[in-house]
């Protein structure tokens, strides 16, 4: 089944970024304040459908002063933490030419895995009596640093090494690049796909998502095992039951990743009414309409 997006001109699209810059360079999830991840995924569709003038200047100059001293980004600019908006952060600052902040990154990220993965908080949990899950001890990466690893920022870390790697930027991410993808594979739910944590809790099995699933797909791209070819064939079945226009591009970026083939449409429910949702929807048609790969190899 073919991958149906809303058919809204790009540069309809391009524009409305344009003007849903803050002041300041950034952009929000709502206008008046700048924060991270909205203002990476801006740039990266600007940067995929070559759009990179003035306004992704701003972007860029606005993400790079963000930088805490440790090499992360925290969401916004009052938060005091780092955290995985870090990964966005890193796949959008290398489509700029100034890559000195990629290093200090790289090198936060891979620091960085799931507590529940440590061998002292299996051993506590353990001795607590608590059930472990399936996969635990597999690293991925967490939401924020000393928790346990989910899917998106797993997927989002390791397609931020990988792109790194492939621009000649130091790190040594490829370990942590396999044991992000095998955190991955050992948290696939029993339907095929994955949910945002783990394939199970508290012993009951998981649904799941397609935003997740398509995330997972893009950092599991090139993968042939039967576990992915069963994934995918998922997310074909999870087409029909997106309810959004982000779970769709989320999705089609998956499917795209391993050569599934898309379409544009006029038939979609979903109106781009967000500013991720625009700039996911760019992401989505770029490798159709002759844009850029902004995701390294996907």
């Amino acid at each position: 089944m073919p991958i149906v997006c809303p058919v809204i001109p790009s540069a309809e699209l391009v524009a409305s970024i344009h003007s849903a810059q803050n002041r300041d360079g950034g952009w929000g999830y709502h206008p008046g304040s700048s924060w991270t991840e909205p203002t990476a995924f801006a740039l990266l569709a600007l940067s995929a459908v070559n759009s990179a003038g003035d306004n992704f200047a701003q972007g860029m100059r606005w993400l790079r002063n963000q930088q805490r001293p440790d090499g992360g980004w925290a969401p916004h600019p009052s938060v005091a933490q780092t955290t995985w908006v870090t990964a966005p952060a890193v796949l959008a600052l290398l489509e700029g030419n100034d890559t000195r902040p990629i290093g200090p990154a790289l090198a936060w990220l891979n620091r960085q895995k799931g507590e529940e993965s440590s061998l002292v908080d299996r051993l506590r949990r353990f001795l607590l009596g608590a059930r472990l899950e399936a996969g635990e001890g597999t690293e991925g990466w967490p939401w924020l640093p000393g928790t346990a690893g989910w899917v998106m920022p797993t997927s989002l870390t390791i397609l931020a090494l990988e792109k790194a790697a492939m621009r000649g930027e130091a790190g040594d991410g490829a370990g942590r690049i396999r044991q992000g993808r095998d955190f991955l594979m050992a948290r696939i739910c029993r339907d095929g796909g994955w949910n945002y944590g783990g394939p199970s809790a508290l012993g009951f099995s998981a649904e799941s998502y397609p935003d997740t699933t398509g995330m997972a797909l893009m950092a599991l791209h090139g993968a042939e095992s039967p576990q992915v070819q069963t994934a995918l064939s998922k997310a074909e079945q999870q087409l029909p039951r997106c309810h959004s226009a982000q779970t769709l591009c989320w999705l089609s970026l998956g499917l795209a990743a391993h050569g599934r083939p898309t379409a544009t449409g006029n038939d979609c429910p979903f109106q781009p009414e967000t500013l991720l949702d625009r700039a996911l929807l760019l992401l989505a048609r770029a490798p159709e309409a002759g844009g850029k790969r902004v995701w390294g190899a996907v």
